[in-house]
C-alpha cells in the first residue's frame, strides 16, 4: 500500500495533510536477499538434512531435535499464563467456526446442460500443506488458528508445521499451543529459508508438501517466491499495511490508535487516514504524535507513521472510496456514519472492518474469526486472503451418455476441422457413427441464448 510517486499524481486533486518522507515503496526484492535465498535452497536441496540443521545452528543457535514430540506438544500450554491459554483457545475456537462455515457455503454440484450431457464439481482438499509460523520479533500466536487450523477445517490430510527455535530455548510454548490447539500433524522446530526449503524438498520424514502457507520476513517471502510453481503459495506477503475510512463521526482519539495498531507491525508498515473532514485529518495526526510520546514500541510506530504514513482529505463518501481502491489496503477501518455504503462499494481491500469497534486487532489475534493471512502491495486489486478455499481444488467432471453425443459431436467436428485438429474431430466422428447423425442437432441452441446474440 506504499504511495509511490505515480500514485501521488493521481491523488494530488485531493487535500493531502500529510504524505509519506519516503517516495514510492521499500525494495520487496533486495538483491542480496534474492542471492542469499537461491544459495540457500540450492544447497538444501543437494545435502539435505545436513544443511537444515547447519542453518539452524548458524541463524537461530539450536541444534536439538528438529521435531517436537507430541507428547511437548501437548504440554506447550502449561507454560503460558492461564489467561494467555485461554485467550488462544478462544481465538482458535472463532477462527475454526468461521472457517467451517466457508467450507459449508462451498457446495459439490452437478448439473445437466443437454439431455445425455452433464458438469459437475467437487471440492477436494490438497493432499499435504506445510504452514510456516513466524516468531521473530513479535512471535504472531494465532497464525496457526489460519494457516493450520483452516487448512485441517478445509479437510487437508497431512499438515506440517514449522517455526524457528530460539536459541538453547527452543521453539516458542504459545506457537507451539496454538500449532496443537490447530491439530497440526507434525512441528518442527526450524526457521526461515531452511523450514520452507526442508518443506517442500519432503526433508522432515515426510513427502514434498504440495503448498506452503504462512507469513515471514523478506527471506521467508523470497524462498516462497523461489519455491513457487514446484509448490503452491498462499500469497507473497509485504509489510503490514492498514487504511481508515473517517468521517466527522470518527472518534480521533480511536482512529489514532488503530493506525499506530498495524505502524508498529514494522518501520516499513503504511498506515494512511482517508477522511472527509478536515478537521478529523487534523485532529488524528495531532493525536497519533501524542500517543506516540508514551508508546512502548514508538522506534518502531514512528518512524512507520513518519515516513509511510498518510492523510488525504476528500469532498464525499464516493471520493473516499476512489482513493482507498487505488491503495487497496491489506485492512481496511470503516469509522462513518454511513458504513454500510461502503461495504457495497469498497472492492478493493485484504479485509473490511466496519465500525468503530471493529479494530483490526481483534483480527490479528484471531478472536474475531476471518483469516488474517491477507494481500497486501496492491495485491488485493487481483488476491483475497487465505481461506478453506484456497486449500481446496474445484475440480470439474462431465459425464456424457449416448443420448448427449448427437448434441455435441456435430459441432467438434467443425470447431475441429476449421482448427486444422484432425485427430480432434476424428474423436467426435467416431461416436456419431456409432449410433448415427440426427438432423437439427447441432441447430439446437437456446432460444435464450439466441436472443443475447
Amino acid at each position: 500500500m506504499q504511495i509511490t510517486h505515480d500514485e501521488q499524481k493521481t491523488l494530488a486533486p485531493f487535500q493531502w495533510l500529510k504524505k509519506p518522507a519516503v517516495d514510492g515503496p521499500p525494495a520487496q526484492r533486495d538483491p542480496k536477499v534474492v542471492e542469499r535465498v537461491s544459495q540457500m535452497l540450492k544447497e538444501i536441496e543437494s545435502k539435505g538434512l545436513d544443511a537444515v540443521r547447519a542453518y539452524g545452528q548458524e541463524l537461530d543457535g539450536w541444534s536439538g531435535e528438529l521435531e517436537i514430540g507430541a507428547a511437548e506438544l501437548k504440554k506447550s500450554g502449561d507454560a503460558l499464563p492461564a489467561d494467555v491459554r485461554t485467550a488462544l483457545e478462544m481465538g482458535y475456537d472463532r477462527t475454526h467456526r468461521f472457517a467451517s462455515a466457508q467450507r459449508e457455503h462451498l457446495t459439490d454440484f452437478e448439473i445437466e446442460l443437454a439431455p445425455g450431457v452433464t458438469g459437475g464439481q467437487r471440492y477436494v482438499p490438497v493432499s499435504r500443506v506445510g504452514a510456516y509460523l513466524p516468531a521473530g520479533r513479535f512471535p504472531l500466536l494465532a497464525s496457526a488458528f489460519m494457516t493450520v487450523g483452516v487448512a485441517k477445517t478445509a479437510g487437508v490430510p497431512t499438515v506440517v508445521a514449522c517455526t524457528p527455535p530460539s536459541g538453547e530455548h527452543g521453539a516458542h510454548p504459545a506457537v507451539l499451543y496454538g500449532a496443537y490447539l490447530s491439530r497440526a500433524d507434525r512441528v518442527f522446530a526450524v526457521g526461515g529459508v531452511q523450514a520452507l526449503g526442508a518443506m517442500a524438498f519432503g526433508l522432515l520424514g515426510e513427502a514434498p508438501v504440495d503448498m506452503l502457507v504462512g507469513a515471514g520476513n523478506a527471506f521467508v517471502t523470497e524462498a516462497k517466491r523461489q519455491l513457487f510453481g514446484q509448490v503452491g503459495i498462499d500469497l507473497l506477503a509485504g509489510p503490514s499495511e492498514v487504511a481508515v475510512i473517517a468521517d466527522d463521526s470518527a472518534d480521533p482519539v480511536w482512529v489514532a490508535a488503530d493506525l499506530l495498531g498495524q505502524a508498529e507491525h514494522g518501520p516499513s508498515s503504511p498506515a494512511a487516514l482517508i477522511t472527509t473532514s478536515e478537521r478529523t485529518g487534523r485532529a488524528v495526526a495531532a493525536e497519533i504524535e501524542r500517543q506516540l510520546e508514551t508508546l512502548a514500541t514508538r522506534d518502531i510506530a514512528g518512524p512507520a507513521w513518519r515516513d509511510f504514513g498518510s492523510v488525504i482529505v476528500v469532498r464525499d463518501r464516493d471520493e473516499a472510496v476512489a482513493v482507498a481502491d487505488i491503495l487497496g489496503p491489506e485492512h481496511l477501518e470503516v469509522q462513518t456514519e454511513d458504513d454500510d455504503h461502503y461495504l457495497q462499494n469498497l472492492t478493493n481491500y485484504g479485509s473490511l472492518f466496519l465500525g468503530p469497534w471493529s479494530t483490526v486487532a481483534y483480527s490479528d489475534k484471531g478472536i474475531a474469526g476471518p483469516n488474517h493471512v491477507l494481500p497486501t502491495g496492491k495485491t488485493a486489486r487481483y488476491n483475497a486472503g487465505l481461506s478453506v478455499s484456497r486449500f481446496l481444488k474445484p475440480l470439474t467432471y462431465q459425464r456424457v451418455a449416448e443420448e448427449g453425443t448427437a448434441a455435441l459431436a456435430p459441432a467438434v467436428e467443425r470447431i475441429s476441422a476449421f482448427e486444422g485438429l484432425a485427430a480432434h474431430g476424428a474423436t467426435a466422428t467416431i461416436r456419431i457413427d456409432r449410433i448415427g447423425r440426427t438432423s437439427g442437432a447441432f441447430d439446437a441452441i437456446p432460444e435464450a441464448l439466441r436472443e443475447q446474440l
